[in-house]
């Protein structure tokens, strides 16, 4: 994969990527993080490439405009926790800890991002158990593990073997919202597909999955705008 650069003010770089299965150039950006990838058919020369990427700039820097900025974890700012926006503060206190209404840290703590990266991968991690475990219950079936990463292209995922893995970043998610993406993958133990029939065990359980879904279609991308490095 190359890089090409468009020069201007700000100047924005593009990923190129070239595919065989690609019949036309096509440009896409990320609406996690703005990151912006030109696909070029294999036979498509570079200038050709770079010739329609400078004719779209116009178009590229108004969605770019619409994107969020990250918004890094630190003491002063704020954080989702649970669908809500809580501030983030120093205590004098000996370690991180998640209040109803504020997270404190201590001091002295000069990893923040870190220390709030890992607590909130431990409340995911035992929300999520428990919404499966709940859900497995209800529908009579069985997982064999559960796995927490930092997805960028899904909230979780189900392997046919059983095994479940979810975004940590759904514990900043509404509740509601958490617990549908444990429905949804819960019922791909009976229904590993997205048929009409996999979709009524989704409905059985969470009626209401629905609302919950067009909130991550609409919302899901701030959740990954909180940059967490140090």
């Amino acid at each position: 994969m190359g890089r090409h650069t468009l020069e201007g003010n700000p100047p924005i770089a593009v990923s190129l990527r070239r595919s065989a299965r690609a019949r036309r150039l096509s440009l896409r950006v990320s609406r996690l993080d703005g990151r912006v990838t030109l696909t070029m058919p294999n036979r498509t020369p570079d200038r050709e490439g770079i010739a329609f990427l400078e004719g779209q700039e116009t178009w590229l820097r108004g969605h770019l405009a619409n994107i969020g900025p990250v918004r890094p974890v630190r003491p002063g700012g704020a954080v989702l926790l649970r669908g809500r926006e809580v501030p983030i503060r120093t205590a004098d206190i000996r370690r991180l800890r998640v209040l109803p209404d504020a997270i404190e840290t201590p001091v002295a703590l000069s990893e923040v991002g870190s220390a709030l990266r890992a607590k909130f991968r431990v409340m995911a991690r035992d929300a999520l158990a428990a919404a499966s475990d709940r859900y497995a219950a209800q529908l009579g079936v069985t997982y064999n593990r559960i796995t927490i990463r930092d997805t960028r292209s899904r909230w979780g995922s189900c392997s046919s073997a059983g095994a479940l893995m979810y975004s940590w970043r759904l514990i900043m998610a509404p509740p509601d919202v958490l617990d549908y993406v444990a429905a949804h993958e819960v019922a791909h133990l009976r229904e590993m597909n997205h048929s009409a029939a996999f979709w009524a065990v989704v409905a059985q359980i969470c009626p209401e999955y629905k609302t919950h879904r067009q909130w991550l279609r609409d919302h899901g991308d701030q959740l990954h705008r909180f940059s967490f490095a140090d």
